[in-house]
């Protein structure tokens, strides 16, 4: 069995640090890696993309959703997820643990 992701964040520059915990936890690192470009559930693929931004936002994390069109067989839009707060991630277990 998989060990559930934990990690300690903070919104700069003065947050208080807090606990994100799965896949909540798995988005944030993804849009902190991403920076500027942002995450897509076509690039960075999870099942529920939007519920992740929701909790992560209820956190008081901005986030900007950006509607973006796309063509193919099953044309239409998508959404482009931008962290727009300054989070720093302070301590992630399961990097520590493979370390």
């Amino acid at each position: 069995m998989a060990k559930r992701l934990i990690i300690t964040a903070r919104i700069l520059p003065d947050g208080r640090p807090f606990k994100v915990i799965g896949r909540d936890a798995w988005a944030l690192k993804n849009l902190v890696r991403a920076g500027k470009s942002g995450c897509t559930p076509i690039d960075h693929p999870g099942p529920r993309w939007s519920h992740y931004v929701f909790k992560l936002r209820g956190r008081g994390i901005v986030i900007e959703t950006v509607d973006e069109p796309h063509g193919g067989q099953f044309a239409g839009t998508h959404a482009r997820y931008v962290l727009r707060s300054d989070v720093e991630i302070i301590d992630d277990e399961a990097e520590r643990a493979a370390a």
